[in-house]
């Protein structure tokens, strides 16, 4: 009997090659792969039983001259398969016929290698051809199996389980590396050929990430630039092609390399589109010694990043295990098993970044962003509490991954699996432990503005009276944070301290406790801070500089006037008013008395000349002294600036040109009157409209 002819190897990823045996036999999910060495030791195997039957005599039996196809083989193999077992001996198939069938499977891969549609049905509803032809292959080597280590079949198909099991595991690579290339990029099953990397798409897709290999510089997926491709789309015909290759390895056996080639390729995507992004990976102690505006751009990345994990890639990735896990309550299982590890990983490297945040030290500028970081993180609780319903499987293909699907409580299998739960479960207490710590964080951060305004006790008085710069500084902090009202009464309401708990304002509500408490100590600390000038009128200028800059503040801002109130407003009114009469003694009620005849300038009908001599002189030193110092002074709101001066020009400017009129007349013209009458009424009106912008100039000569 002559040799049974074993087919040539017709391809790249069937050749045997030294480069390419050099390839599967990295460190790959599916080991190294040395077929060869089997193929041809088998080769050995049959030649010798083949020779040992010619010399006992005998008949040789030729074989025909055309080989059958691969649709003949497979009706021969599928009635060597549907044969009952139950009998004495094993229902029998010719080791001519596996070899064929092997070599024409082998073909078809061969074949299919770098065509485009290779995993496309040819009807609707149907598993392509090339994978029913590798399926079919894997339960005849499974019943071959079987048939081997039945009793009395021991080496029954010796050399046929070599070759089938040989090709299998060198299809299954084929199928694991084509599952691969399709998962990191939904878009390679719509590349054509000229378009990949090498010659085959087992070449453009055998490079692998580094979990693969051995820490080389290998390919990754492409990282897209734009927003809206950070996680694209799996189309519905490639979902369903992805759902068949699972299902083939699961029925060759190989559903361990299957789920770590479908979680790393996974996880490659969930990082890129990180990267796409602007996320970088750091750690702890590169976070904590960055500095602030570093930081603070870190943070907002951070949150783009986090929020488009929970709300788009997660929800795509579960949908996609869904879909592809969608045969059978244990694939399904499995399924779910896989999200869970992948939104588990995703997730805690992100939150391991809101741990580095929170260990920085605390300053009031970071407070907003603390904020943002715990509103994205609360937000994300009910979508991971969604991750915890397990999602209803389409058993079509008409829908791809990321659409969305309906969501179901459980289904036949009995809801979701023990391992995905618990790790869902856990990554649910994890997300509830960063929520807490950062509200800690920001309720910290906030009560903290008290220790800094006790310790603001500055010597040094503001020039000229302005604005002070804890004022301005504070004012604008809280007027932020009022925008974040609702967050930072959540925050106090979780987080509050103990001696919260009998505020006395807001109606017990701890946050507009705590801000009233801030805007009170700020009072006080500028109520001080104005005693530090020995002029009583510069002090009532700076407290009417600061009352006047918080009240435009809080009615400026809808946010913090509905927090502070208006009855404090209207307080804050009052004291402004008082400061404003006390300004108004302090300056110009003894330059009034000047201007009066007390009975000390008219005796009995008669002007004292010198007494009016002297009460011209003691008038213009006044003015010269109030223009040479309250020039320099400071009110930088235009409204409190024009209020004041017309407040001032309507007491003194009337009064001094009564008085001018009536004792003028009283010096004789030329030199004396040029010598005590030094002001006009405009003169004064134009000094007083030159007060308070912070330049003192003298006092002008006289109009002529």
């Amino acid at each position: 009997m002559d040799r049974i002819p074993v087919a040539p190897l017709k391809s790249s990823s069937f050749s045997a090659a030294t480069s390419r045996e050099e390839k599967l036999a990295r460190n790959l999910s599916l080991g190294p792969i040395k077929l060869n060495e089997h193929i041809k030791e088998a080769q050995k195997e049959k030649a010798a039983a083949v020779d040992n039957a010619g010399e006992a005599g005998a008949d040789a039996v030729p074989e025909e001259a055309a080989e059958p196809d691969l649709a003949a083989l497979s009706a021969e193999i599928d009635a060597f398969l549907a044969a009952p077992r139950d009998g004495d001996a094993p229902p029998a198939v010719s080791e001519v016929t596996l070899d064929r069938f092997a070599s024409a499977v082998e073909q078809e891969i061969a074949q299919s290698e770098g065509t485009d549609n290779k995993w496309a049905p040819n009807e609707a509803g149907d598993a392509p051809p090339l994978l029913t032809a590798i399926k079919r292959l894997a339960a005849l080597a499974s019943a071959l199996t079987a048939d081997n280590t039945a009793p009395g079949g021991a080496t029954t198909y010796t050399i046929g389980v070599h070759r089938v099991t040989g090709v299998l595991h060198r299809a299954m690579t084929f199928v694991e590396d084509e599952f691969h290339g399709m998962l990191e990029d939904p878009r390679v099953a719509k590349v054509a050929p000229q378009a990949a990397d090498t010659g085959s798409a087992t070449g453009r897709s055998m490079k692998r990430p580094p979990s693969f290999g051995h820490g080389a510089e290998l390919d990754r997926c492409v990282v897209p630039t734009a927003f809206g491709d950070a996680s694209p789309p799996f189309p519905p015909e490639t979902v369903g092609r992805l759902r068949a290759m699972a299902e083939a390895m699961f029925a060759a056996g190989y559903e361990t390399e299957c789920t770590q080639v479908f979680l790393v390729a996974r996880r490659n995507a969930l990082d890129a589109s990180l990267q796409s992004l602007g996320y970088e990976k750091a750690s702890i102690d590169d976070v904590v010694k960055m500095p602030w505006e570093a930081l603070e751009s870190e943070i907002a990345t951070w949150i783009k990043a986090f929020r488009h994990t929970v709300e788009v890639d997660l929800p795509g990735e579960r949908d996609l295990c869904a879909h592809v896990f969608a045969a059978g309550g244990q694939q399904r299982c499995l399924g779910r098993d896989i999200f869970a590890d992948l939104a588990h990983c995703a997730m805690l490297h992100l939150l391991n970044f809101t741990e580095a945040v929170v260990l920085t030290k605390r300053t009031a500028e970071k407070l907003f962003k603390v904020l943002d970081m715990y509103e994205a993180v609360r937000d994300a609780v009910p979508l991971v509490d969604a991750f915890l319903v397990p999602p209803a499987a389409d058993d079509g293909e008409g829908e791809g991954a990321g659409a969305g699907g309906p969501v179901a409580t459980a289904d036949e299998d009995g809801g979701g699996s023990g391992s995905a739960s618990t790790a869902l479960v856990d990554l649910k207490h994890e997300l509830a432990s960063v929520r807490t710590r950062l509200g800690e964080s920001a309720a910290a951060i906030f009560c903290d503005l008290e220790s800094s305004i006790r310790a603001e006790a500055g010597k040094q008085p503001v020039p000229g009276g302005a604005v002070h710069p804890l004022t301005r500084y504070l004012m604008n902090y809280l007027k932020f944070a009022c925008e974040y009202k609702k967050t930072l009464e959540q925050v106090f309401q979780e987080y509050r301290r103990p001696d919260d708990d009998d505020a006395e304002h807001g109606g017990g509500d701890p946050f507009t406790a705590q801000l009233m408490e801030v805007m009170e100590l700020l009072h006080g600390n500028l109520e001080a801070k104005s005693r530090l000038y020995k002029d009583p009128s510069l002090s009532s200028i700076f407290l009417m500089n600061n009352g006047r800059y918080m009240l435009q503040k809080i009615r400026g801002s809808p946010e913090i006037n509905a927090v502070v109130g208006e009855a404090w407003s209207r307080k804050r009114s009052t004291d402004l008013r008082q400061y404003h009469k006390n300004y108004q003694r302090e300056t110009w009620s003894r330059v009034l008395n000047l201007l009066r005849d007390d009975g000390v300038i008219t005796v009995k009908g008669h002007v004292q000349k010198q007494v009016l001599k002297d009460r011209f002189k003691q008038f213009n030193a006044a003015m010269d002294e109030i223009q040479r110092t309250q020039g320099s002074w400071v009110v930088s709101d235009e409204q409190l600036q024009s209020e004041l001066r017309v407040s001032i020009a309507a007491v003194i400017v009337p009064a001094y040109r009564s008085f001018l009129g009536r004792f003028s007349q009283h010096f004789t013209a030329g030199r004396q009157t040029e010598k005590y009458v030094k002001l006009s009424g405009e003169d004064l009106e134009a000094i007083i409209e030159e007060l308070f912008d912070g330049n003192a100039v003298s006092m002008p000569r006289r109009r002529t």
